[in-house]
């Protein structure tokens, strides 16, 4: 996912950009350190003091998703469609939300349509998630970029998770949360993710 630093530029903030900026870090730290509901607690005071973040927020998205609380996760990333409408990752994790909430079938029909994500391999994620491509074809695409593998092997992992494939869902978040590890926010998801399997 694209980071909130891109909302850093917005003219007239209604708040010192410390004051709402330090939730925000605080949220990310929480999240971080696998406490999740803190986490939303503080990007909600972050929102609270400068709405005009909302709609950029995917980081409390993916905590509502982990919170279980699928409907409103489901409406985090409609919102950020909005400010972001060519962004894969935003189109899996609402998949993601309304498949847990109802069915992968029905999030299958209500996926939010991408058509120029450039990053690689982000395309190829898509149209796997929209049933017209492969796991297998899907690694290919990202070669031997290290980066690429880690967000193939997250979201084959979690595109597996989402159809009840646990062995092998299991296998993709493992590589990116282990072999495949990055230092940034979608890393810790990987690792958060993983951390949470073990204790299933």
């Amino acid at each position: 996912m694209r980071r909130l630093a891109l909302v850093l530029s917005l003219p007239l903030l209604a708040q010192p950009a410390a004051e709402w900026r330090a939730y925000n870090e605080r949220g990310e730290a929480a999240f971080r350190d696998g406490r999740i509901e803190e986490s939303v607690r503080e990007f909600d005071k972050a929102i609270a003091l400068e709405p005009r973040l909302a709609p950029h927020h995917w980081q409390r998205g993916i905590s509502l998703y982990y919170l279980g609380r699928f409907d409103d996760c489901r409406k985090q990333f409609e919102l950020h469609k909005t400010v972001n409408p060519e962004d894969v990752e935003n189109s899996v994790w609402h998949f993601l939300c309304a498949a847990r909430a109802k069915s992968a079938a029905e999030a299958h029909k209500n996926l939010i349509e991408i058509r120029n994500d450039g990053r690689a391999p982000m395309m190829q994620v898509f149209a796997m998630f929209r049933g017209e491509m492969t796991p297998e074809a899907v690694l290919k695409t990202a070669g031997g970029n290290r980066d690429a593998l880690f967000y193939a092997h997250l979201y084959i992992g979690l595109w597996h998770e989402a159809y009840g494939r646990a062995k092998e869902a299991a296998t993709h978040l493992g590589k990116a949360a282990g072999e495949f590890s990055t230092d940034h926010y979608m890393g810790d998801v990987a690792r958060i993710h993983v951390a949470r399997l073990k204790k299933e």
